[in-house]
């Protein structure tokens, strides 16, 4: 069974029965979304009820492969985790990289979708013949860090690869992950959605090769690809990693900065990628199946474990917070990677606190007792935070773990202003008022703020446009870099190839030509970014989303950057609002921003299931 690429089905387990079938895919819906994120989307959107509680039993969560899992080219073992997030109550997603996604395309799926919730706490192991759910006492509420609890499942089942929640997911903070092989889904609370479902992990093993329909194409395409891989678009993320990022961003004033009062960091020469490298660096990594090899590990202090560093990780728990501290950063990154929560709403979410502490925000009581040490730069309060945030162990620890916009909600009074949030997930690293063409991307985003998902920011430093203002030509940039992510996380392939292809979409089609034998052109492939945009809109909308969402917290308009090479800078709201009207246009939705009618019923078809 299955032809290039593709197995044409998906394995559906009901954690409440419990059971497993397969459900054929047809070849309409793999022309129309291709795979990855654009499958899980529109399988999401199937599987689900409307309005339903994403911590709730009728929630799914989806296991979406790409048509290029298991070939020969480079970065493609991958797979992608949709669901409704508890963080946002919008669509979701979360992609990673390891041998998980090979062994789960390899037992002969395109999706695993998960529905229901266990009688009691378990794991899901699936394989070629369906899936079994088998309880796990040993491993649930047992404070396991998700390392330890990799290698005892490793030991238990070695035949299986595993992607697992850490304490956090059990906990339901809202904005847990899931980890496989030291990758992570990390945004959005995809982790407490497989808490709540009572499920520690997912195992897959399988032997089925991935079928090609020209594999001598394939393989020319793969070394060709390679090579290309391992050319100047890649060096400085071969060199240093993304973590290089810190110094270019401080430099630009587009540095997120004590939750955004600032954009420039006086410490930032402590912790750039640069002076890492020099001081700390002790060792390299790839993803599986990948020939750049990005990954940095550096040393937090001799004789432990050098920890895996990125920029959004850096950013977040340094700058972000205040802090300039090497160690203390590190020491912070590694919690969360163990806790398994998002490194990015968390200290996002602990940066607003630390400006609520020291503006007085948090009422009279334990919580305004437990934030009296609260401040910008303190680094060893961080560190303890982030285990009572992951645990739920103390009023603030709860509190915080909802996120910065129910926090800001409950604290009251100016607190959501400055709530660093779009749609409810917390502010990647890019300054918006310094970069208001990914301003742009963030406002408009499905997933809420979000770099990978738009990358409008390459407009932003390229020069194309004035990176101080948005306009109709930001919302032309806002579009065809969502229409670039929309199918490289359709494919999978890793977004650090995009400069290593001269015509992205004209390439990618001949890869799905070579691949799966199917007739793609790069037309076809345009139109599949839009149809994706369109089914996570449709989604959102059936979910209860309003045009009032796309938007920027109040302290990106009312609020100037006070130094640097950005300073004075800050975000006219009504310009703000054209160019999201322009947006608007250009993805043919009406003027305030709903999909038209006529093009939600022609979509109704491919989507079907319950959503009709």
């Amino acid at each position: 069974m299955g032809r290039g690429g593709y197995f044409e089905r998906y394995l559906r387990v009901d954690l409440g029965r419990p059971s497993a079938e397969h459900v054929p895919l047809d070849e309409a819906t793999r022309r129309a979304v291709v795979g990855g994120v654009g499958l899980g989307a529109l399988l999401l959107t199937r599987e689900t009820p409307p309005c339903f509680d994403p911590l709730g039993p009728e929630a799914a969560l989806v296991l979406a492969f790409g048509p290029l899992v298991g070939t020969p080219l480079t970065t493609s073992a991958k797979l992608a985790f949709v669901a409704k997030s508890p963080l946002t109550g919008r669509i979701s997603d979360g992609l990673s990289s390891s041998s998980f996604a090979i062994a789960g395309k390899r037992a002969g799926l395109d999706a695993i979708v998960i529905v229901g919730e266990a009688a009691e706490p378990s794991i899901v192991l699936v394989d070629e013949e369906g899936a079994e759910v088998v309880p796990c006492p040993e491993l649930w509420g047992r404070d396991f860090s998700i390392s330890e609890a990799s290698e005892r499942l490793g030991k238990a089942y070695p035949s299986h690869r595993f992607a697992v929640i850490g304490v956090a997911g059990e906990r339901l903070v809202r904005y847990a992950g899931i980890a496989n092989e030291g990758r992570h889904a990390g945004r959005g609370g995809l982790g407490a959605v497989l808490g709540a479902k009572r499920v520690k992990a997912i195992g897959v093993r399988g032997s089925r090769p991935v079928p090609l329909a020209d594999a001598e194409t394939t393989l020319r395409i793969a070394k060709d690809l390679a090579r290309r891989s391992l050319g100047p678009a890649t060096e400085k993320y071969r060199s240093l990693g993304t973590v290089a990022n810190l110094s270019t961003f401080n430099r630009l004033a587009a540095l997120p900065t004590r939750n955004f009062q600032a954009s420039t960091f006086e410490e930032a020469r402590k912790i750039e990628g640069e002076v890492l490298h020099e001081t700390r660096e002790r060792g390299r990594g790839s993803c599986k199946s990948c020939t750049i090899g990005c990954e940095h590990f550096f040393e937090v202090r001799p004789g432990e474990r050098p920890v895996k560093m990125e920029y959004e990780n850096l950013f977040a728990l340094g700058p972000l917070c205040g802090i300039g501290d090497p160690e203390v950063v590190l020491r912070a990154s590694s919690a969360c990677d163990e806790l398994g929560i998002d490194t990015i709403s968390a200290g996002g979410t602990i940066a607003f606190a630390m400006e609520c502490a020291e503006r007085g925000l948090f009422p009279e009581g334990m919580l305004a007792e437990e934030a009296r040490d609260l401040r910008f730069g303190a680094g060893e309060r961080m560190l303890v935070l982030l285990e009572d945030i992951a645990r739920r162990r103390t009023p603030l620890g709860d509190l915080l773990a909802e996120g910065s916009r129910r926090a800001a909600e409950i604290v009251g009074g100016e607190a959501p202003s400055f709530a660093p949030h779009v749609k409810g997930l917390e502010i990647p690293g890019y300054e918006p008022r310094a970069l208001q063409t990914m301003a742009l991307g963030f406002a408009v985003g499905t997933r809420g703020a979000d770099h990978n998902r738009s990358g409008a920011y390459e407009a932003d430093f390229s020069g194309k446009v004035n990176r101080f203002e948005a306009s109709e030509e930001s919302a032309a940039h806002a579009v065809a870099a969502e229409d670039r992510a929309a199918v490289m996380d359709a494919l999978i392939l890793c977004k650090f190839l995009r400069r290593a292809m001269e015509d992205f979409f004209g390439e990618s089609a001949e890869m799905l030509r070579a691949v799966t034998g199917l007739p793609f052109e790069a037309e076809d492939l345009v139109r599949a970014a839009g149809r994706i945009t369109l089914v996570r809109r449709l989604f959102n909308e059936r979910e209860g989303w309003t045009p009032a969402e796309d938007t920027l917290p109040a302290r990106f308009f009312e609020e100037k950057l006070p130094g640097g090479a950005a300073k004075g800078a800050g975000i006219d709201r009504e310009g703000f609002a054209r160019s999201i009207k322009a947006y608007h246009a250009r993805r043919g939705l009406d003027e305030r921003g709903f999909v038209p009618a006529e093009v939600a019923r022609d979509m109704a078809s491919l989507i079907g299931g319950k959503n009709r």
